[in-house]
């Protein structure tokens, strides 16, 4: 196996991550889903050091949408124990390692047990600038569009802006998954090929990684793989991108020098 080559000069500044795979892991091995729940928490371990590590600015994990909120009451209350339980066993890591955590999504649909543990988390960390790590939680992409239209639009009725001023950029401002950045990089694990209503604005021109490793099974060297193929990737943002050097008997002239 070839090794994985990082460049410390062209990282992505924000990562987002669709973590898929818990329950079918679980269900490969006969356990309980809430079993693999547990398990993917101790992925976002490993995952929020290796990305620390290498410097990213901002890392974006969708923990908990808002469409799961139809699960089974039995998986979305082992779910709610476990966010708690990482969050007070991160508590410490998070603020000794300059880290700033944030929220997005309906937070006002989480249970008192986390909000208890989030909030204050929140605020403490507030003015720490290391890296952002953000847990989207009860978020939806189309909902906070939605959202964000709806505030415009009050803004509107008000007279307090003007429909011409309804633009991109103004609704891109009232985003909270943005405050960070567009992401440049969005990881999905599992081996689906969807986005799954995730960061649905921002990631417009963001360049997408699909990983079939299940997210329980997911670590560093994994991280690393996605960011090396980012890093060999072209970004041109709808622009034209860099000509490609013209062919001498076959050969790109660039290297021709090479050849024979």
């Amino acid at each position: 196996m070839n090794p994985i080559v990082v460049e410390a000069r062209n990282l992505p500044s924000h990562v987002g991550i669709i973590m898929d795979g818990n329950g079918r892991w679980a269900q490969m091995r006969n356990q309980d889903r809430v079993d693999g729940h547990r398990e993917g928490s101790a992925a976002v371990r490993r995952v929020v050091r290796a990305a620390r590590k290498l410097g990213l600015r901002a890392l974006t994990l969708y923990a908990f949408s808002e469409q799961n909120w139809a699960r089974p009451d039995e998986e979305v209350d082992a779910l709610m124990v476990l966010l708690r339980e990482f969050l007070l066993s991160e508590r410490d890591e998070i603020l000794d390692n300059g880290i700033r955590l944030n929220a997005i999504g309906n937070l006002g649909r989480l249970p008192g047990i986390v909000r208890a543990v989030l909030d204050p988390l929140r605020s403490e960390s507030s003015e720490k600038t290391e890296m952002t790590l953000t847990l989207a939680l009860s978020y939806g992409g189309r909902e906070e569009i939605a959202q964000a239209a709806q505030e415009l639009a009050v803004r509107v009725a008000q007279g307090k802006c003007k429909p011409e001023e309804v633009t991109a950029d103004a609704l891109r401002e009232l985003m909270p998954s943005l405050r960070v950045g567009d992401p440049d990089l969005v990881i999905r694990t599992g081996g689906e090929r969807r986005i799954s209503n995730f960061l649905l604005y921002g990631l417009a021109y963001a360049e997408l990684y699909f990983e079939d490793a299940l997210w329980p099974d997911y670590g560093a060297e994994h991280l690393y793989a996605a960011i090396e193929s980012y890093q060999q990737r072209e970004r041109r943002f709808g622009l034209v991108g860099k000509a490609a050097a013209p062919l001498v008997d076959g050969v790109a002239k660039n290297d021709v020098r090479l050849a024979g």
